[in-house]
Formats: structure tokens, sequence, C-alpha cells
């Protein structure tokens, strides 16, 4: 791919990854792979949205930072050794489905394929 391409479709990347997104009430994924086993893991967490919109825990009522370390229980660990059978585990298999939210489910989809390319060329993974 040309350089200026590529710089120009990651800043189109950038800026949207800036863009305000409302929280799925059902929870939040933390994404990371697992190169010794060569997986794609996402650990499922538990969360309430209050009324100014922020994801506090259910347990505590504390609201939930978006950076920084979190001491939390994830609730599942969903694995898979491609985006795709993460997303049918998930999405399709799992009944209820953790994911209330199209956008949700559509941003997951692009980190597991993101998560996928790193497993495969060795390239560092860091969520969106």
């Amino acid at each position: 791919m040309n350089l200026r391409l590529e710089e120009n479709l990651a800043a189109i990347d950038d800026k949207l990854s800036q863009r305000h997104i409302d929280l799925d009430p059902a929870g939040y994924f933390i994404i990371y792979l697992d190169r010794d086993a060569g997986l794609i893991c996402a650990k499922h967490y538990t969360n309430v949205i209050d009324e100014r919109g922020l994801a506090v825990d259910p347990e505590t009522g504390k609201v939930i930072p978006a950076r920084g370390k979190v001491e939390r229980t994830h609730t599942v660990l969903y694995t898979g050794r491609t985006a795709k059978e993460l997303c049918v585990k998930l999405l399709e298999e799992t009944k209820p489905c953790p994911v209330t939210m199209f956008d949700h489910a559509a941003y997951l989809g692009r980190e597991f394929v993101r998560a996928e390319s790193a497993l495969i060329t060795g390239a560092e993974y860091v969520q969106d």
C-alpha cells in the first residue's frame, strides 16, 4: 500500500476514534492476545450505565475509568483463533448475547480483525 494512502486511512481512523459513543449496558470487553496459545481473547465485564451515561461497577457503584488499570473480575473469557470464530462464539452462540448494541458489535468485529492481524504478523496489538 502506498504510504500516503496508509497515512490518510490512519488519519480517518484516528479521527473516528475520538467520537462519542454510548456505552453498552450489557458490559464491556478487554481484548488481548495469548500468543503462546495462538488465541484472541476477550474478557467480558458487567457494568451499569448511570444517568450521566458513565459505566459504573454494579457491585460498588463507582465509575469505571476509561484509561488506566482497573481491578475487576471478568464474568466470562471468550477465545478464538480467528476474528470470525470469536464473533460467532460471542454474537451467535452465546445466549443471551453479551452485546446489546449494534455499534458495540461492529466495534468488537473491527477489534477482533485487528487482533487477528497482529497475531498473524507478530505486530503489537493495543485495543482502540
